[in-house]
């Protein structure tokens, strides 16, 4: 059967494909338990088996670097060969990995597992994406389907400290890893069963040296932008990121010289796809906020944790309820305002996060993150589905891949950025009191955290005071990436309304596609044979 034809369509999907979208939540929800999990697993895990400091940076790290590089290479590899067998490929080795990686017996041992990990996990979550286009061609069932792929994810972030607490409970820290072997058997046994086979007969032969170039350039970019945020503007991640451009340009150029590239940058030619994936990219520079907020909750407020923790539980449970409300608002409105809608409601969150003092700051700042919660739901779930929508049927492991990598990049970026204008404003609002020691002063100016183990050591009235003082500074630095980030919403929903006002609602009977007044021009076709669909 013409994939193209089926996507034209819009045939309703049936039990099957509803079930089959069931088996593909379990890996998506497996790689947001395994994100998350790990830190609480790191203090044991560290003990037991010696790790250094870099070691441990290596073992958290690693796992996502080569997730990023490779979700390009394996978008694409999974329309050439077949996205249910890329997926059972990728979930049979990931079940293996983790469980070397359960049983690992040195640091370097597990660093090497983890990253067989991130590079297995990289072939899961653009498979999952691009089957869920495929099967669910009908645009308000694709529109529901991403909302509960997108929900599992979130939901799979939120419960992966408590069930990695309650794990770490009973048994060895390696249990953490073995949670993806069930979880696999499940998806191995069922996905041949309810999954149909995509892919795309005419994409030819995988260009390795493509493949070298994207790695070349995500990794670099990735790294350098994580060692921003932790180190500040140093020459090494700035080289990095410099050296990661370079590459990319190397790679585009050969994009453009190939017949069948590994990344088609034709797909770009639908404004569409290109607004969505930027949209996409732009609602990851706000992340930074949230990592100040998680920090604000432990540094100024004094929570634990697991108290600073389970404070923003909620928050992830209100952005589930924003993304699965979104299908439904995108029938009875152009996405292009129901986009805005909820990036103008995050703008406001944030706003009232600028409001928020150093002391009994609690109750305004978590008001704040659950209302710019309300608002991510349509960009994030929407965001996806016009992706998606925008690609060719053959082509929808790119689209996913892409969009995968553009929210990495996103979230590096806003944490490198975010993190970087935190830490300015921080030291320049910071007054190290009259009386503290030079070390003690120096500890404080890098940062809150430095501060607290400089009070803590000063002790009494002159502690106090040097505790105070970096808490109302960490607090102005808090106010003030939370405007950036409503100033950042703001922008954004510009954008979608200018960039996307031509897609009509997915209720109107055109499907979800352009308005027929202002139809764009569809992403030029090649001469090739249509992509194979089979049960």
């Amino acid at each position: 059967m013409d994939a193209n034809a089926v996507a034209g369509s819009g045939v309703r999907a049936g039990r099957r494909e509803w079930t089959g979208l069931a088996v593909l939540a379990l890996p998506t929800l497996l790689l947001a338990l395994d994100s998350s999990v790990l830190y609480l697993a790191l203090p044991r895990l560290s003990t037991d088996l010696g790790a250094s400091h870099v070691q441990q940076l290596w073992i958290t790290d690693i796992y996502g670097f080569l997730i990023a590089g490779f979700l390009v290479t394996a978008g694409t590899l999974g329309d050439r060969i077949g996205r249910r067998r890329l997926l059972m490929i990728g979930g049979a080795a990931f079940a293996a990995a983790s469980v070397l990686a359960a049983y690992s017996t040195s640091p370097e041992m597990l660093i090497a597992t983890r990253a067989l990990m991130g590079i297995t996990g990289a072939t899961l979550m653009p498979s999952t994406l691009a089957l869920i286009s495929n099967m669910f061609t009908d645009p308000k069932q694709m529109g529901t389907a991403i909302a509960v792929w997108m929900s599992c994810f979130m939901g799979g972030m939120a419960i992966g400290p408590v069930v990695g607490g309650v794990l770490l409970e009973n048994y060895w820290w390696g249990s953490v890893f073995l949670l993806s072997v069930p979880v696999m058997a499940l998806l191995l046994i069922a996905g041949p069963r309810l999954l149909p086979e995509y892919r795309d007969p005419g994409a030819g032969k995988l260009d390795l040296t493509s493949a070298v170039l994207s790695l070349g350039t995500i990794l670099p970019v990735i790294y350098g932008l994580k060692e921003l945020a932790k180190e500040g503007w140093e020459a090494v991640p700035i080289a990095s990121i410099v050296i990661g451009v370079i590459i990319g340009v190397a790679f585009v150029r050969r994009q453009r010289s190939l017949p069948n590239p590994l990344l088609d940058l034709r797909l770009f030619n639908s404004r569409s796809f290109s607004a969505a994936l930027a949209i996409m990219v732009g609602g990851g520079l706000m992340s930074g906020s949230y990592l100040l907020a998680s920090l604000y909750l432990q540094t100024v407020e004094g929570l634990s944790p697991l108290q600073a923790g389970l404070w923003l539980v909620p928050q992830t449970f209100v952005t589930v309820i924003s993304l699965m409300m979104a299908p439904a608002i995108a029938r009875k409105i152009r996405p292009a305002y129901a986009i805005a809608g909820g990036l103008v409601v995050s703008a406001i969150g944030y706003a009232l996060i600028t409001q928020v003092a150093s002391s009994s700051g609690l109750p305004l700042l978590l008001t704040g993150l659950y209302v710019a919660a309300c608002g991510a739901g349509p960009m994030a779930g929407l965001g996806t589905g016009l992706i998606m929508a925008s690609a060719p049927p053959e082509k929808a492991g790119s689209a996913a891949a892409m969009s995968e990598t553009g929210g990495e990049l996103g979230i590096a970026l806003g944490i490198a950025t975010l993190g970087s204008v935190g830490t300015a404003v921080y030291q320049s609002q910071l007054t190290v009191p009259a009386g503290v020691p030079a070390d003690a002063a120096a500890g404080t100016t890098e940062s809150i955290a430095g501060a607290i183990n400089a009070a803590a050591e000063l002790g009494g009235q002159l502690g106090a005071g040097l505790l105070t003082a970096a808490r109302e500074a960490f607090t102005t630095a808090l106010n003030t990436a939370a405007g950036v980030s409503s100033l950042i919403a703001l922008t954004l929903a510009t954008i979608a309304v200018i960039a996307l006002k031509h897609v009509a609602p997915t209720g109107d009977g055109h499907g979800g596609g352009e308005a027929p007044e202002t139809a764009e021009a569809p992403v030029e076709e090649t001469a090739e044979a249509p992509a194979k669909v089979s049960g």
